[in-house]
């Protein structure tokens, strides 16, 4: 897998620095600690990767690496986590460059997508109020993602800690949810998180229907664009996304050492 781009003119890399931040915010790590720059996430109900990684914030934050990695590894193990670095272009190529020598492995790399957001995009978007009841959203997301029921106090414990407003959205079909999605609005951003449809429901439309509903209920509320992070690797989501308009803003991976 090729390395994040890491070289970016500075202008670029406060773009990167603002969806960062609103992801940190709209999708909440149990215990957060910084070393210098360098945000670790650490959330003992969930095993989500973005939940549970070390996230470099600044290119030039790159004194004591080895000491701080050991820091790092030490709180990962007391929430018996493996060791994981979230690498965006804020961690710089130094950062990179010893982990390389280390010898860690690279892996899941996603994209960060944008859409600006006016009127014309959710026009024909169906109106669709959120639900109010987080255990109903979880059971709903929990089925069509097919998740193992062990992770529903810490999917629940995330979703109520989400500090802006967030719309929680599910498309049911025979009484059964087919999709499911949260929008959390943030100023003028409307971030979507945890999109997906059931297997057997992919490609009838059900997931564009949904995601044009919350991005009209954060629209009439003042967002002005529209973000989302999606796998590399999951070329129908992001074959819809395209079709929608989103285009790619920055790459991340996750990397871990190789006793991990």
């Amino acid at each position: 897998m090729a390395h994040v781009n890491q070289n970016r003119p500075s202008h670029e890399l406060a773009i990167v620095r603002r969806y960062e931040a609103a992801g940190f915010r709209a999708w909440p790590a149990a215990a957060v600690h910084y070393d210098g720059t360098w945000l670790v996430r650490l959330t003992a109900g969930h095993p989500a990767k973005r939940l549970n990684s070390v996230n470099p914030l600044d290119p030039a934050d790159i004194r004591n690496i080895p000491d701080r990695i050991a820091r790092a590894s030490r709180r990962f193990e007391a929430y018996g986590r493996p060791l994981t670095f979230r690498m965006s272009p804020l961690s710089g190529p130094a950062i990179a460059a010893h982990l390389d020598r280390e010898g860690w492995s690279t892996f899941s790399e996603s994209m960060v997508m944008r859409l600006p957001l006016d009127d014309g995009v959710v026009e024909s978007a169906m109106d669709q109020i959120p639900l109010k009841d987080i255990g109903r959203f979880v059971s709903a997301s929990m089925a069509v993602h097919g998740l193992d029921p062990s992770l529903r106090p810490g999917l629940s414990e995330i979703i109520g800690a989400i500090q802006p407003e967030a719309g929680m959205f599910v498309l049911e079909q025979d009484e059964q949810p087919v999709t499911a999605a949260i929008c959390v609005h943030d100023t003028d951003l409307a971030g979507l998180f945890e999109i997906a449809t059931t297997e057997a429901e992919r490609g009838k439309g059900f997931g564009l229907r949904l995601i044009l509903s919350a991005l009209k209920w954060a629209r009439l509320r003042g967002a002005r664009q529209a973000w989302l992070q999606v796998e590399a690797d999951n070329a129908g989501a992001i074959r819809l996304y395209k079709k929608m308009g989103f285009k790619e803003v920055y790459r991340y991976h996750y990397r871990r050492p190789p006793e991990a």
